[in-house]
């Protein structure tokens, strides 16, 4: 179906209904799952596993946060396809999407994406007020990266990278433990490889029409970013591996190095499909690509079974 016919269509309540939901992008809600960083990296400082009582309220407030953060992007995310409208008619893929195409009305995508950024602010606000700081501050970051920020080159994927680790942040907020500093940085240039791995994506699959959809690109070239991707892959990587022998939490015996060969694996196995698939978002290259979501299987059982022998 095109554009235009979608647009033209009668829209009924459950369609509508349906449509909203898949414009609040869930898909993209895996992104916060790094509200859960903190609470599983503060293993042995905050949380024993054999003691329930020390971890089941701190993981219950985790889940809390991590749905309000799903709140406030999906809120973001409709308030930013509203406002990309136009450009997003432009993208063979993004015109698609039910605003662009019209499946969802401008004022609804307005309301509701203000309704749902207030309430997940609101609530963040309830649980603790850092964290509701914290996420007021996510929040105020992302809706000016949709109304400036994403026009200036370079500061645009260092503001992306910047909401990854207050996602994490946030997390640390949430259940009142302490941030890793290592923990904050490695998150951050991660973040910075997937973000730079996007805008490579873009100019690939949009050629000569890259700068009618986003303006920024037309600064960026693909030496550039390949610079770029490497420079923060490579960063991540050392980072991690600075982070899992210092931490004071994790084993003195820096068992935790076992986890480093699933993390090499994953950023080298990203920055492959990414450039092997540039129509797929960041979202659907890490939850339909097997060998991927094998090694983050396999980095999370390992990282389990080194803290519950070592403890």
């Amino acid at each position: 179906m095109s554009v235009q016919a979608a647009s033209t269509s009668p829209i009924t309540p459950l369609g509508f209904a349906r449509d909203f939901v898949v414009a609040c992008r869930p898909m993209q809600w895996q992104k916060n799952l790094l509200v859960f960083a903190a609470f599983i990296f503060s293993a042995r400082a905050a949380w024993v596993l054999d003691d329930p009582d020390s971890w089941g309220p701190l993981l219950l407030t985790a889940f809390g946060a991590f749905w309000l953060f799903n709140a406030i992007a999906s809120g973001e995310y409709l308030l930013n396809d509203a406002l990309d409208i136009e450009r997003d008619r432009l993208h063979p893929r993004k015109r698609f999407r039910p605003i662009a195409s019209g499946r969802v009305p401008l004022p609804a995508a307005y309301v509701g994406g203000f309704v749902l950024v207030v309430a997940g602010v609101a609530g963040a606000f309830s649980v603790d007020a850092h964290f509701g700081v914290i996420a007021a501050g996510y929040a105020a970051l992302t809706a000016a990266y949709s109304l400036w920020l994403k026009r200036l080159v370079i500061v645009d994927v260092v503001v992306i990278a910047s909401g990854f680790a207050l996602r994490a942040v946030a997390g640390a907020a949430a259940i009142d433990v302490p941030i890793s500093p290592w923990l904050f940085v490695c998150t951050t240039l991660g973040a910075l490889f997937i973000s730079v791995a996007k805008r490579r994506q873009e100019l690939v699959l949009l050629t000569d029409n890259a700068a009618a959809h986003r303006g920024v690109l037309s600064e960026y070239t693909l030496d550039v970013l390949d610079q770029m991707s490497s420079v923060s892959a490579s960063a991540t990587i050392v980072t991690y591996a600075l982070y899992v022998v210092s931490a004071e939490n994790l084993p003195a015996n820096h068992s935790m190095l076992l986890t480093l060969p699933f993390v090499l694996y994953g950023v080298f196995r990203y920055r492959l499909i990414a450039e092997q698939q540039p129509e797929k978002n960041a979202d659907e290259l890490i939850s339909r690509d097997v060998p991927l979501l094998l090694s983050v299987l396999l980095f999370g059982l390992s990282a389990l079974a080194v803290l519950a022998v070592d403890r």
